[in-house]
């Protein structure tokens, strides 16, 4: 198990659920616009959420976002301690820097002193396209190895200091390079890692590159926060990250909605009602399965393992509610008991709204 560190009063590591981080992309100076975007994240399911930090300016942002937001803040710093410092000293729950950017052994005293003094955690970011020259020069390109060794330069120079409340991040576009990397560092310390692949693009093909990486590092138990990198809206990274948790079966609150591929048996819009579940429920902070299913090859069984759940049949559908059937009928009443059920069940009260079992479809 690794060592936990607290960010804002949410756990990191240490066997605690793992968190969904995403970056804000508007310009942190402008406050209203950043704290609409931070508020869209949390909506969303963001845990965790970062702001660029490039100037004094941002700086002094940061006080009033922290002030409007739910969720802890991470001031992601390049190079400059002393704006590290002074997100810290404004509210920011967390800084992403690497102290062997930042200069003097004794910039590095400093900030680990102020961050300690206001129990604030460093998360190093080490990231393939930015290594070290030297290390570059060692190993011929960046590899795996490289990013471990840069990651445990940056480690010695916190733990100098006696800093050791530390998150690590090792990110390159390439999801083997990524893996390996995180897997290779796990054998070495017991830091909680933010996993993710950087740079991955945007659309379907971004998706695909995290998924890959950060399933892969989750099914080996490697992660502890997560970032789906995808171009673009932010809130997409976080409907990502949920489903990639979903479907490598780490706990978490929320909805998971599983349907069934389609084939020419089916006998609903399969597609259209999961959309309309997914989008009814995507507040809800109950881990809830629903299962919405075209036919009815596999789809009672399918639906009966879900808490609740619907199988279409020529005639109607079915619906399942805790693993017995609670409605039989036609398919437009059907789905309309299916969401109020689900509803219900989201809320945590004991009844369903189904009106009873009809004739069979």
């Amino acid at each position: 198990m690794t060592r936990q560190v607290i960010v804002g009063g949410t756990p990191i590591g240490g066997g605690a659920r793992v968190t969904i981080q995403s970056m804000t992309n508007t310009d942190t100076r402008d406050v209203d616009a950043t704290v609409a975007q931070i508020r869209a994240l949390e909506d969303a399911g963001c845990d965790i959420v970062r702001v660029s930090v490039y100037d004094s300016e941002c700086v002094e942002a940061i006080g009033g976002i922290v002030k409007r937001i739910r969720i802890p803040l991470v001031a992601d710093v390049h190079f400059d301690y002393r704006l590290a410092v002074g997100a810290i000293e404004r509210g920011a729950n967390k800084v992403r820097i690497n102290p062997g950017n930042i200069g003097s052994d004794e910039n590095v005293r400093l900030l680990s002193e102020v961050a300690k003094r206001h129990s604030v955690p460093i998360r190093i970011g080490v990231n393939g396209g930015s290594l070290e020259r030297e290390l570059l020069q060692k190993h011929g390109k960046a590899t795996a190895e490289a990013m471990v060794e840069s990651s445990m330069r940056h480690i010695a120079l916190l733990e100098r200091h006696d800093f050791r409340d530390i998150v690590v991040s090792m990110k390159s576009s390439s999801v083997r390079t990524t893996v390996e990397a995180y897997r290779l560092l796990r054998t070495k310390c017991d830091y909680p890692f933010h996993i993710g692949v950087t740079e991955a693009g945007f659309g379907e093909d971004a998706l695909v590159k995290g998924a890959i990486g950060i399933g892969a590092l989750l099914l080996d138990s490697i992660g502890d926060t997560v970032r789906v990198s995808m171009t673009g809206d932010p809130v997409r990274e976080v409907l990502a990250a949920q489903s990639i948790l979903a479907a490598v079966g780490v706990k978490r609150a929320g909805v998971e909605v599983i349907s069934c591929p389609t084939c020419g048996r089916t006998a609903g819009d399969v597609e259209g009602l999961a959309q309309v579940i997914a989008h009814e429920l995507r507040r809800c902070a109950k881990p809830l399965k629903v299962a919405v299913m075209g036919c009815v090859v596999n789809g009672p069984g399918e639906a009966r393992e879900a808490d609740v759940g619907i199988a279409f049949a020529p005639g109607g559908a079915v619906v399942f509610a805790g693993g017995e059937k609670c409605f039989s009928g036609g398919k437009d009443e059907a789905v309309a008991v299916l969401v109020e059920t689900a509803k219900a069940m989201a809320a945590g009260r004991s009844d369903n709204a189904s009106a009873g079992v009809g004739e069979e479809p």
